[in-house]
């Protein structure tokens, strides 16, 4: 059978690249970027933000559903399957637990510094102040998600520190992590 990656981390850490450049390592394969499925809604979308609301975690939790099906039916069609999400610190991602379950799973944790992070926000940002919002996430994420990675390891998450790494590296590093 094939495996589904699940990638998550702060924003601005490089999961969509990195899953992505993944994806393109096997021979059939599909990268389903949340945010792409969360972007299908056209009126009322909600925005992660300091309040979360009911109607942001029901549209959370209607796109990770979304996504969970579409990368079950992608793996049983032969598709190794990379999924990017960020590290939701309300829900920690439990809306995939019934795809963790499944075999040949693998849960990763892109998690440079947060130093790091700010930087490529910026970079990708440019200048301005675009990059607010972003950082704004990047700092709540950091928050929580240091204090949880002891536990997220235990969990069976791979966490990758992608501080000195780039895309090449972070993707030869995780494939030869779950071999």
């Amino acid at each position: 059978m094939t495996s589904i990656f699940l990638l998550a981390g702060a924003p601005a850490v490089g999961k969509s690249t990195t899953a992505r450049a993944l994806a393109a390592r096997f021979p059939k394969s599909i990268h389903i970027p949340v945010d792409d499925v969360r972007s299908m809604v056209v009126s009322g979308l909600v925005h992660p933000s300091a309040d979360w609301s009911p109607a942001l975690v029901e549209q959370l939790t209607l796109a990770r559903a979304a996504v969970t099906r579409m990368a079950l039916a992608y793996q049983n069609a032969g598709f190794t399957v990379t999924i990017d999400d960020f590290w939701d610190p309300n829900s920690r991602l439990c809306e995939y637990d019934l795809l963790m379950q499944q075999p040949d799973t693998h849960r990763i944790l892109l998690c440079p510094s947060q130093q790091t992070a700010q930087a490529r926000n910026q970079k990708r940002a440019g200048p301005g102040d675009g990059s607010a919002y972003i950082a704004e996430g990047i700092r709540a994420v950091y928050e929580n998600l240091l204090k949880e990675l002891p536990g997220l390891e235990r969990q069976g998450w791979q966490v990758v520190d992608t501080t000195e790494k780039n895309i090449e590296e972070t993707v030869t590093f995780t494939l030869a992590q779950i071999k």
